[in-house]
């Protein structure tokens, strides 16, 4: 299987040596300095390592394209509250990738995914995007279908994430994964400590439930930093803001006792929604995550720690600014073995759900403890349990116990730190 970066091209072996952490990108290319890091900017993290082994070579397309495929099975004892996998036997984020260059200045990636819900399986195209590779001044845009870099899970893979399930402020405001047809622009600075600044816009066909539309519904702003301290420790954070357009064309597209009706029923909490279950006109996002690994080798031992808070405002006009929304979790994560890992999260949801001209408040707390075996970087199966206690709105009572299991064939490409 070859590890490729997250620019989607094939990272050689020399490459791969050399980097003390396998998934940050920016490791490898802080040992050439600062020129490194612009060559970052420019090329992405593959054509700025080729441009500190050898500077006087021009870039050059990388390698032919590549496929790969991931299957995401489990078997659960009942389905959670606002969760999408099913009971009994489920099959989960699977899905088949094809990516490679186009000539010497793009990249492209495909992406269709397999899923079930509800006890039927259901297909999506989940990536369909081109993305330049050799903008000056630090700049890369990409075009088509993909997922917003707001956050810190959402423009990774679900089958990557550490537990079953993603954090409730994920499947409370963004569907579980948003991933919508759009336009994103990014900027990496020429420093020595990590900087990304990125512009999106999308249709904003995820972030309303059960909503399509063909113009322009959704603008996000996102910054990322991050570094390293000593050799044995690393950390990003970030902040993202969603200006939601789609949020108020719909208030007025709908008469108020049918939109009511859908909320109501998007508010349960008992199935997966194909959109945002609590919308709203504007989503803020804060992330932060910090890793260890003993001189900064994580194949033998890591802890990861994960925070997001997101609070999301305009839920209704009726009911005025109270109507607000506010998701966050902690996770915890200990490597301690090459083969073993165990995991803790904790999730907080508060909902304020419109009801004519006031609001009904609903909290929902999730807690989970994970064990994962990993036998091979290709296989996981991991046991969670999981309980969550709710009121009001989110009036949910449940303890559930599953088992997962992922198997990756060929070629994927890495995931950002």
């Amino acid at each position: 299987m070859k590890f490729v970066s997250s620019a989607g091209g094939a990272l050689p072996s020399s490459i791969r040596s050399t980097r003390r952490t396998s998934r940050d990108p920016r490791r490898g290319v802080r040992r050439g300095g600062l020129a490194g890091l612009w060559a970052a900017a420019v090329l992405g993290p593959v054509g700025a390592a080729a441009q500190t082994a050898a500077p006087a070579q021009a870039p050059t397309p990388i390698g032919g394209w590549q496929a790969g495929a991931v299957l995401d099975v489990s078997v659960g004892s009942r389905k959670l509250g606002l969760g999408l996998r099913d009971k009994g036997l489920a099959l989960g984020h699977s899905d088949l990738t094809a990516y490679g260059p186009l000539g010497a200045h793009l990249q492209a990636q495909l992406t269709a995914v397999v899923h079930s819900h509800e006890r039927k399986v259901e297909t999506e195209l989940e990536d369909a995007w081109v993305q330049s590779r050799t903008l000056p001044a630090g700049l890369q845009v990409r075009a088509g279908r993909f997922a917003s870099q707001l956050g810190y899970l959402n423009e990774l893979h679900p089958h990557t994430d550490d537990f079953v399930e993603r954090p409730l402020l994920y499947r409370g405001f963004l569907g579980d994964h948003w991933i919508d047809d759009g336009l994103r622009v990014n900027w990496t600075a020429p420093t020595d400590l990590y900087l990304r600044l990125g512009v999106e816009v999308f249709r904003g066909r995820g972030l309303v439930d059960g909503q399509s539309s063909g113009r322009p519904g959704a603008a996000v702003l996102s910054a990322k930093t991050g570094g390293d301290i000593g050799a044995s420790h690393s950390w990003q954070a970030g902040l993202a803001m969603v200006h939601n357009r789609r949020q108020a064309a719909d208030e007025h597209e709908h008469e108020e006792g049918e939109l009511e009706e859908e909320e109501h029923d998007a508010h349960e909490g008992h199935g997966h929604s194909h959109g945002a279950a609590y919308a709203g006109r504007r989503m803020w996002i804060a992330d932060l995550a910090w890793k260890w690994a003993p001189g900064g080798n994580n194949s033998q031992q890591q802890v990861r720690v994960l925070y997001e808070y997101a609070q999301v405002r305009g839920a209704d006009n009726e009911v005025g600014p109270r109507a607000r929304h506010s998701g966050q979790y902690l996770s915890a994560v200990w490597r301690f073995d090459p083969s073993w890992e165990a995991g803790v999260r904790h999730d907080l949801l508060r909902v304020s759900v419109p009801h004519d001209d006031h609001a009904h408040t609903g909290r929902l707390r999730e807690s989970a403890l994970m064990l994962a075996w990993k036998p091979t970087h290709m296989q996981t199966l991991r046991l969670q349990v999981t309980q969550q206690r709710g009121r009001g709105e989110l009036d949910e009572r449940t303890r559930g116990v599953h088992l997962q299991y992922i198997l990756n064939f060929g070629a994927h490409a890495a995931h950002t730190f």
